[in-house]
């Protein structure tokens, strides 16, 4: 495994070289620059050009690039524009809150795919399988910006329940409970939006594998030895049904970017997602760059988790 892994890893090296390489250029060849819109309309061209020299945007872009990517490597991500502070330290502001809503996104969706997948794959062409199975096919035509926007309207407006915007309530010092209570207030509305959508997949693949193997030979020779229903479904059928429940959680870190930048900009949540929504509007392309790069690579780890993973949790499929 640890063969696997290392190999894995070098791999992905030209893969987050190519990728700075294609996200840099594209932040390039967006409209306008980072001083387009942000310059007194009064003051001279001669003095924007003076700008543009000093901030190095009239140079090529592989020396743009070249320039960006070493210090990128010493963990200077360039300065932002709109914010006047180093990206680094702005990132690492709205971090945490996305972080907290993605661990608690993944937390609501297998505690809600869990159960379902089990009951609608162990009791298949039941009414409660039909229940759920409706449940998945309405999950998956619906868009998460549409569900998002209909759950801020009926819960946050209409009845009231949870707050409409921000990550906590103004006021609070934190590290005292209330503090913590008013976080997690703020955090429950919009990761139950994002995990009631992204539970169908796993629902349906845990659905799909359990009637797939309940059908298997070895179970049949199981149940024929007089082992128990229970023990049969909790020793056989649940744990090797999980292997692609296991090797979709990684890629479970690509959703959670996607729908973070929808969820936080829907509920006004200040993470990266809401980040990068307005640096692109404002043209900070120092900011989108650095975000763009960490949701890619963030992407590659995933796709690494997955694998080693999967590789755990049956050795019979470990590559060596």
């Amino acid at each position: 495994m640890w063969t696997f892994t290392i190999r894995r890893i070098f791999i992905m090296i030209p893969q987050i070289l190519m990728l700075s390489i294609v996200i840099f250029i594209l932040a390039k060849m967006m409209p306008g620059d980072a001083l387009t819109g942000l310059i007194d309309p009064n003051i001279g061209p001669e003095v924007l050009e003076q700008q543009r020299e000093r901030l190095g945007l009239n140079n090529p872009w592989y020396v743009q690039y070249y320039d960006w990517s070493t210090r990128a490597l010493k963990g200077d991500l360039g300065q932002s524009f709109r914010y006047k502070m180093p990206v680094t330290d702005l990132i690492n502001q709205r971090m945490v809150n996305t972080i907290l809503l993605s661990i608690l996104t993944l937390i609501f969706t297998y505690i809600i795919a869990l159960p379902l997948g089990i009951i609608s794959g162990r009791y298949n062409d039941t009414l409660a399988d039909r229940m759920i199975t409706g449940y998945t096919y309405l999950g998956f035509a619906a868009p998460l910006f549409i569900f998002a926007l209909l759950m801020l309207f009926i819960f946050g407006f209409r009845i009231g329940w949870f707050p409409t915007g921000g990550s906590v309530a103004p006021g609070l010092t934190p590290g005292t409970l209330e503090y913590f209570l008013s976080k997690l207030r703020h955090l429950l509305l919009p990761s139950l939006s994002m995990a009631l959508i992204s539970v169908v997949g796993t629902v349906q693949y845990l659905r799909s594998e359990i009637i797939d193997i309940k059908q298997r030979e070895f179970i049949l020779t199981a149940r024929s030895k007089g082992a128990s229903e229970s023990r049969v479904y909790n020793h056989h059928i649940f744990r090797n049904s999980l292997l692609p429940i296991a090797a979709f959680f990684g890629y479970e870190i690509t959703f959670l970017i996607s729908g973070t930048i929808f969820i936080e900009n829907i509920f006004s949540y200040p993470g990266m997602g809401e980040l990068f929504i307005s640096s692109i509007r404002q043209r900070d392309t120092s900011v989108v760059t650095a975000l763009v790069l960490l949701f890619g690579v963030a992407s590659i780890l995933g796709a690494l988790l997955s694998d080693i993973i999967l590789s755990i949790i049956d050795p019979r499929i470990r590559i060596k």
